[in-house]
């Protein structure tokens, strides 16, 4: 009973030995705040870990200056005014001697006895030295509020000067990721971190630039090397298939060699195209996913005829971005691989629609034999078989295609899922941004 692995898969898996060069694994998802609970440190956390959001590095250095700023404002007003406050307890008035039948009058109370003076004098002293530091005391906190507000004015300044550096190097790798590994920071200025960051910076995209292009020529001179041989055989195997006073015998063997070259050939198409879209694509164009749905069917109709797999479609228009025979590759290696794996009287259908936000979303489904759950994550590697598949046969391809479809998503920036249906068959959904 067959399963639907990749569009023509290997006969076998091959078993892992000791410089089987293990499958490069696929991006981590990102971790919720949940799952990041257990961790030792996370940025945000501390000073603003009561905070829902995250601020940005910027206003962290701008609430640190000014609330540097502030605490030593807070600090020298304390201490300003504890100093005048002991001045003034320090300050005595020239004390006062009232005579005998003498009589002074202060604030309107008339006084002849010097206990009275004594006392009115002190209370007139207290009185003044708490009104003139209550004044003090409030103009002081109105002069540091202006100031802290300034403060954090020239704060937000001062690190958006720090941190314009780290912008620039931010864009250059964002240019980089978006168009191709030329670029360079080239960051001016003194010897200090951020140059070492922007130096270092460079230093990896110039390793990466030789890398690329190192795979590039060899993937090159693969193509060149690897078709050549393989299209000479091809055309002596039909020479001699074409001669009339071949034996039986001999047409048999040609026929057999030819099978056998035609699936060399498509097994290293199928590595090459692989190699290729690994990468991040660098030229995107406008691409409507319906047309490439219906090319792709165009050239799988005789196939499922052949097979007696009745193709369906529902093709709405799914503008997106991308490399047009890409896409189109994605179309057709889904739907070889929903008509192979499938059986008589079966079905394949596929629907295009656009996706709220941007993007075209493509979805091929197809009956057939039960998926396990728990396989669809073997699926998409390459040469992967599911254990109940047939690998007597060869006339299915030789187990590349899903790789193919994954990787040239992965190459634009995508997202693909297969899930079983439930009665037989895969489903899967891809979306383009």
């Amino acid at each position: 009973m067959t399963t639907p692995p990749l569009p023509g898969g290997a006969p076998g898996t091959p078993a892992p030995g000791p410089d089987q060069v293990p499958p490069r694994p696929t991006h981590p998802p990102r971790r919720s705040d949940r799952d990041r609970s257990d961790d030792t440190y996370h940025p945000g956390d501390g000073l603003f870990a009561w905070l829902s959001l995250r601020p940005t590095i910027r206003i962290r250095l701008t609430l640190l200056y000014g609330g540097m700023f502030l605490m030593a404002g807070v600090v020298l007003l304390l201490l300003m005014y504890y100093f005048v406050r002991s001045a003034f307890d320090q300050a005595q008035l020239p004390h006062l001697t009232l005579g005998r039948g003498v009589a002074i009058t202060v604030n309107g109370e008339t006084i002849s006895d010097q206990k009275t003076l004594d006392q009115v004098m002190t209370a007139l002293q207290e009185g003044n030295s708490n009104q003139a530091l209550s004044t003090l005391l409030r103009r002081a906190l109105t002069a540091l509020v202006f100031l802290a507000v300034i403060a954090f004015a020239v704060g937000y300044a001062m690190a958006g000067r720090v941190l314009h550096p780290l912008g620039r190097i931010t864009r250059t790798a964002r240019e980089v990721a978006g168009s191709d590994l030329h670029r360079r920071i080239d960051l001016d200025g003194p010897d200090d971190e951020l140059k070492e960051l922007a130096d270092t910076f460079d230093e990896m995209l110039e390793r990466l630039d030789r890398a690329f292009d190192s795979q590039r020529r060899f993937v090159a001179n693969a193509s060149h090397e690897l078709r050549t041989p393989l299209a000479i055989n091809r055309t002596l195997l039909e020479v001699q298939l074409a001669d009339p006073a071949a034996s039986p015998d001999l047409q048999q063997l040609g026929k057999t060699l030819l099978a056998t070259n035609e699936r060399s050939e498509q097994l290293v198409e199928g590595l090459l195209l692989l190699a290729r879209s690994e990468n991040e694509l660098t030229d995107r164009r406008p691409v409507d996913l319906a047309e490439v749905a219906q090319r792709a069917m165009e050239q799988t109709r005789a196939e499922a005829a052949t097979r007696e797999v009745e193709l369906r479609s529902q093709l709405s228009p799914a503008p997106a971005q991308g490399n047009g025979v890409l896409l189109e590759r994605i179309a057709l290696n889904l739907l070889q691989n929903g008509t192979r794996y499938n059986s008589p009287g079966g079905w394949v259908e596929i629907t295009t629609s656009a996706v709220r936000g941007g993007g075209g979303e493509l979805v091929v489904s197809n009956t057939g034999p039960v998926v396990p759950g728990y396989e669809l994550e073997h699926i998409f590697e390459p040469f992967r078989r599911l254990k109940s598949t047939d690998r007597t046969r060869s006339d299915k391809g030789v187990g590349l295609g899903l790789s193919i479809v994954r990787s040239v998503v992965r190459a634009h920036g995508g997202t693909i899922e297969a899930t079983a249906r439930p009665g037989g068959g895969l489903r899967v959904q891809v979306r383009i941004p």
